[in-house]
C-alpha cells in the first residue's frame, strides 16, 4: 500500500460535484463516484495529516459490511471493480482501484442514525452528569464501557462541514422525516447493528457503537456513505475489554486521545500528527480491517 497520503484527488474529465471530510464525489452519468481519500478529521475539523491506505481501508471495510447486511437494508453500492466502470473512469483507473466506490445517486436524510450497544464517549459523560444518553433515562449504576440490556438509538443533525452534529431525541427526528420513516430507520439501524455487532464478537472484536446515513433512491430507502468503519464506528478488542474504564480501540479514538493531550480548542488551524501518531493509526485501522474480514489487504 502506497505510503504516501492522498489528499486530494482530481480526475480530469470527471465532474466533482462536493468534497466531504475524507470522501470526494464525482458525478458520472446518473450515478456517483465516490472516492475515499486518507484524509482524517477530529472534532468536526479536517486534520492536516493524512493517514497513508485509509481510504482503500474504507471503502473495503464498507465493500464487506455492505454485503453482509444486504438481506436486511439495500444500499447505494453499484460496482468497486474499475474494470466495471464507465469509460470516462478508466484513465484513472491507477487513481481510482481500492479506494472509489460507483453508486446510486440518493437522497440523502438530513439525519444520522447512531446505534449504540455500550456507553463510551460523550454518552458516558452525559450519563455521568445526568444519568440519561441523548435524553433517555437509564438505569443507575452503570460504569465506562458497560454493555446497555439492548442497543440504544440514538439519532444526530446532520451537519455542514465545519459545524457539529447535534444528539436529537427520536420524537424530534420524527418531526424531521416523519413518524413512519422514523420507525423504519430506528428499527433497520438496530438490526443491522445487532448483525454487524455479532459478526465482529464472532471474530474478537466488540462493536461499541456506530452511525449511519440513509437516503431514498428510486423511492426505496437505501443505506448510503460508509458502513461500520473505523472512522464511523467505535471497535474494541475482546480479549482486553474490562468495563469501568476506557477500552483500547482500533478506531479514530486513538487520533483524538492524542490531540486531547495537545491543548488543542478544537477549532482550525488543528496540530500536527506526528509520524508515530499517524502511523498507529493506519496500524489500527489495518488490525480492525483484517480481525474482520479475515483478509490481508490487497496492495494498491
Amino acid at each position: 500500500m502506497n505510503k504516501e497520503a492522498v489528499l486530494q484527488t482530481s480526475f480530469s474529465g470527471l465532474n466533482k460535484a462536493r468534497s466531504g471530510k475524507v470522501r470526494d464525489v464525482y458525478e458520472v452519468d446518473d450515478k456517483l463516484l465516490i472516492v475515499a481519500t486518507d484524509r482524517i478529521s477530529a472534532f468536526d475539523v479536517i486534520l492536516a495529516d493524512g493517514v497513508p491506505g485509509k481510504g482503500i481501508i474504507l471503502t473495503q471495510m464498507s465493500t464487506f459490511w455492505f454485503d453482509l447486511v444486504k438481506d436486511i437494508v439495500p444500499n447505494h453500492l453499484v460496482a468497486t471493480d474499475v474494470d466495471e466502470y464507465p469509460q470516462v473512469c478508466k484513465p484513472h483507473a491507477d487513481g481510482l482501484r481500492g479506494r472509489s466506490m460507483l453508486v446510486k445517486k440518493a437522497e440523502p436524510l438530513p439525519v444520522e442514525c447512531i446505534v449504540r450497544g455500550y456507553i463510551a464517549g460523550s454518552a458516558w459523560n452525559e450519563y455521568k452528569a445526568s444519568g440519561t444518553v441523548c435524553g433517555i433515562e437509564l438505569p443507575e449504576g452503570l460504569v465506562e464501557s458497560d454493555k446497555f440490556p439492548e442497543p440504544l438509538f440514538t439519532p444526530s443533525t446532520k451537519a455542514e462541514i465545519g459545524d457539529h452534529d447535534e444528539n436529537i431525541s427520536f420524537e424530534q427526528m420524527k418531526s424531521i422525516v416523519g413518524d413512519e420513516m422514523g420507525q423504519r430507520l430506528s428499527d433497520i439501524s438496530i438490526a443491522v447493528y445487532k448483525r454487524a455487532a455479532e459478526w465482529a464478537l464472532s471474530r474478537g472484536i466488540i462493536l461499541a457503537d456506530t452511525k449511519f446515513e440513509f437516503g431514498i433512491a428510486d423511492g426505496e430507502l437505501i443505506l448510503i456513505d460508509e458502513i461500520f468503519t473505523p472512522d464511523s464506528s467505535r471497535f474494541w478488542l475482546t480479549r482486553e475489554y474490562e468495563a469501568g474504564r476506557g477500552q483500547e480501540s482500533l478506531d479514530k479514538q486513538f487520533v483524538r486521545d492524542y490531540l486531547l493531550t495537545t491543548g488543542w480548542d478544537k477549532t482550525p488551524p488543528p496540530p500536527s500528527l506526528p509520524e508515530e501518531v499517524v502511523n498507529q493509526t493506519r496500524e489500527r485501522y489495518l488490525e480492525a480491517y483484517r480481525i474482520i474480514t479475515g483478509k490481508e489487504l490487497e496492495p494498491a
